[in-house]
């Protein structure tokens, strides 16, 4: 639907007010910014230069590739590497703290292999390490162990295949340690390092009483999936310290969730656990690590400081000042010597490096008559009372009047209804109604959003859901946008370009597949509710293309085979200042092809080929076809195999 007055001005419009009504500067963290001619820039070191998103795209457009096309601006890695790990430093030096920090990043954020890449070589300086939580990731990561200081953490349940290989690496000088999610994980590891004459060397994850406000609240506290709880662990280092293995364990780790909205539940934490470390140490064991888990987060909806649902009211300065400073001070009310940190953020490093760019192929809107519009001689009593109220609406007074006039509108629209199911009222004239009936409705909701009224009625915001248009988008939310679908996480939504232009429409975002749930229905907006995205009104035949911001954590890897729509093509894009364009791109993976995703679900070319080769053979000798064209109607089908599993806009 429209969002403002057919004749408003929109030549006043700049890429600055597409900035604040998209809310870049919230969400972007400085990475994300229009430029005047109204495009998109990504600038992966905000103090450096920007990439034009419009013209990547272009670019790889030009070379062939086709969208949905998922662009990886590499250096955000090994700047949030960088900010993370100097993050800590700084909080480390300020607080006089007198040890320090090591992160490692779970791969189960991003598991692909140049993100991995990336983040390894970014982290090298700062002695960053890895953590894996099931059988593949353990063989994925063991390779980039190229030193006998790194870290790799091994979280989730594991089997004695998996500990016998630890424990293997162990003997090597690797620092890999298994991270105990039940007792019964203890007494393995102890047995498998006895027979391999080693030392037992483990962390626990303990079950800690500190419980995060969230969606995932139940990581911690006693619906806790995984974790040790107090009396086990007692139980656990009586055993350690009968046995002599006081340096067994190394390592105590927590995870209260995954994005968490709150600081103060990150230090409330910290506090328990270090308390426990105090008292172990105490006792007499020599626990190198305080593993304070992941839940740095990212501010998806573009929230203000405060928090709540898909942001967070912190810096990554704030993160790191709040567990340095809570593990201080907690050592030295203890009086024991402080152990060295390490975190698990895998979100706050991967999300932002990620942008999903998509096709729009079409839009659905209410049908409505143009300015103007005469009503025909003799038109049925309905269509002449609804004409009479377009009229009406801009004559109405205020949002009383207003809502009188759509009750009215109803009323007609429901006796059109009725007429036309008895057989009184013809076909044309109930379409002719219909679309009187969206026009009242349309220029009803252009007032009452110009209005903006504190608080609108429930029946104008249904109203509003009803009109809004359904803009056709080139992807699977399935694939590509799966905590949106399963989390009902918000992500940030630009068009490319256009951003000088003042977008004049409304819409949610509809996908290719064949699902009710296949749809983009709420978006950023500081936190409030938001239902409908601000879009231009783009002529018939010219591209416009929205950019989904914040996929770099977990979508690229969730995303499943809904209706066989596979992965989608990707490019790997550096910031290079001696090139024209200012970057370069070093890769491109083609997305998925037909015959790829077929393969998963054990359909195969040659098999498939046959069946139809053998329909057209039938086809021919009937007559039904000639020969030739045949064998032509066989080529098109095998061309397909190839092809990627997307739609081809032109």
């Amino acid at each position: 639907m429209e969002i403002a007055p057919p004749h408003a001005a929109v030549d006043a419009w700049t890429s600055a007010d597409s900035e604040a009504l998209y809310r870049l500067g919230a969400w972007g963290e400085g990475y994300v910014a229009a430029t005047d001619d109204g495009h998109i820039a990504v600038r992966p070191d905000p103090e450096g230069p920007a990439i034009d998103l419009h013209a990547v795209v272009e670019e790889l457009v030009g070379q062939g590739v086709r969208l949905p096309l998922v662009v990886r601006f590499q250096d955000l890695l090994a700047t949030r590497v960088k900010l993370l790990n100097e993050s800590f430093r700084t909080a480390v030096a300020e607080s006089g703290y007198g040890n320090g920090y090591t992160g490692v990043y779970p791969v189960k954020v991003n598991q692909l292999r140049e993100v991995v890449d990336e983040i390894v070589e970014a982290g090298k300086p700062y002695g960053y390490g890895l953590e894996c939580g099931s059988k593949t990731e353990l063989i994925a990561t063991l390779p980039h162990l190229e030193d006998d200081e790194t870290l790799l953490l091994v979280n989730g349940y594991k089997d004695s295949e998996m500990l016998r290989l630890i424990t293997t690496f162990q003997k090597l000088g690797r620092q890999v340690l298994p991270i105990v999610e039940k007792t019964t994980e203890l007494r393995r590891i102890r047995e498998l390092a006895g027979e391999a004459g080693v030392d037992p060397q483990f962390g626990v994850r303990v079950k800690l009483s500190t419980v995060a406000e969230g969606m995932w609240q139940t990581s911690s506290g006693d619906l806790s999936k995984f974790g040790v709880a107090l009396p086990e662990l007692v139980d656990a280092v009586d055993e350690l310290i009968a046995a002599g293995q006081t340096k067994a364990l190394r390592l105590l780790h927590f995870h209260i969730g995954s994005q968490i909205g709150d600081v103060q539940a990150i230090k409330s934490a910290v506090r328990e656990l270090t308390r426990i470390y105090a008292h172990l140490t105490r006792r007499g064991l020599e626990i190198e690590y305080l593993d304070c888990g992941g839940g740095l987060g990212v501010n998806y909806d573009a929230l203000p400081l405060g928090g709540g649902r898909g942001g967070v009211d912190y810096t990554m300065q704030e993160y790191a000042n709040a567990i340095v400073y809570a593990v201080q001070e907690v050592c030295e009310a203890e009086n024991v010597p402080p152990p060295r940190i390490v975190t698990e953020n895998g979100r706050a490093i991967t999300a932002h490096h990620s942008v999903l760019v998509v096709d729009t192929l079409g839009r659905t809107e209410k049908p409505t008559v143009a300015d103007g519009f005469e009503l025909p001689a003799g038109s049925h009593e309905v269509a002449q009372s609804l004409f009479e109220m377009i009229a009406s609406v801009e004559a109405a007074a205020g949002l009383g009047e207003l809502l009188e006039v759509y009750y009215d509108a109803i009323d007609v629209r429901e006796k059109a209804h009725a007429l036309f199911g008895y057989g009184y009222l013809p076909l044309d004239q109930k379409a002719l109604a219909e679309r009187l009936f969206w026009t009242v409705c349309s220029r009803l909701y252009v007032r009452v959003e110009a209005a903006g009224p504190d608080w609108v009625p429930d029946e104008l915001v249904r109203l509003g859901d009803a009109l809004t248009d359904q803009l056709l988008c080139d992807f699977s939310v399935f694939q590509s946008l799966m905590d949106h679908w399963a989390l009902g996480q918000r992500f940030p939504i630009v068009p490319v370009d256009r951003l000088d232009q003042r977008p004049t429409r409304r819409a949610r975002l509809v996908d290719l597949t064949y699902d009710s749930d296949g749809k983009v229905a709420r978006f950023v907006n500081g936190g409030k509710e938001k239902r409908a995205l601000e879009v231009h009104d783009v002529p018939e035949g010219e591209t416009y293309r929205l950019g989904v911001f914040l996929v770099g954590a977990y979508q690229d890897i969730l995303g499943d085979a809904h209706n066989l729509f596979g992965g989608v093509s990707e490019a790997h894009v550096y910031v290079d200042d001696e090139e024209p364009t200012g970057y370069y791109i070093e890769e491109i993976l083609k997305g998925t092809s037909v015959e790829e995703m077929l393969a998963r679900v054990q359909y195969f070319p040659t098999g498939l080929q046959q069946r139809v080769q053998k329909t057209l053979r039938q086809k021919s000798k009937s007559g039904t076809i000639r020969p030739k064209e045949a064998q032509t109607i066989l080529e098109q089908y095998r061309a397909f195999f190839a092809s990627t599993t997307y739609l081809d806009p032109h």
